[in-house]
């Protein structure tokens, strides 16, 4: 894959940061970097409770600020970086963002152990549309799991 060479494990290692730093404020724990040249250029925090939005997910965040602050040609060559699998509704606006691929650490299956009770992979969700966005995952799973035990 074209984003092969970027550094998945510092990516996602700021994405779980993020995380920690939702939890911490009292959201759930999850958190999300866009990523162009292997350098990070959007960061998000979920912020459901905080801003009493269900949609605050980060990755959706970051989907709509892509798809508002970066052309068609940029958002393709964009990763999101996250520290769980997008949920099918995350999914989804990757998907219309035009987001290039997708890494994460903790699996949409793995966080069944954690509550989550919609589970679809986000390749599953994507294999519906008319072009291929790359999955990759997991990296950093231990972190990554810790940080779902730990935060709910």
């Amino acid at each position: 894959m074209w984003f092969d060479d970027f550094d998945h494990e510092a990516h996602v290692g700021r994405a779980i940061e993020l995380g920690r730093e939702a939890a911490e404020r009292g959201d759930n724990p999850y958190g999300s970097v866009l990523v162009r040249e292997d350098r990070v250029v959007m960061e998000a925090r979920n912020a459901v409770v905080t801003e009493d939005d269900l949609a605050a997910h980060p990755e959706l965040a970051l989907a709509r600020r892509a798809a508002r602050d970066l052309d068609p040609a940029e958002r393709a060559e964009t990763v999101l970086y996250t520290s769980t699998e997008p949920c099918p509704m995350c999914a989804g606006g990757v998907y219309h963002a035009g987001l290039g691929g997708v890494v994460y650490s903790v699996s949409a299956e793995r966080s069944r152990e954690f509550g989550t009770d919609l589970v679809v992979p986000s390749s599953e969700v994507f294999a519906g549309g008319s072009r291929e966005i790359p999955v990759v995952g997991p990296v950093r799973e231990a972190e990554g799991v810790a940080l779902r035990r730990d935060y709910g």
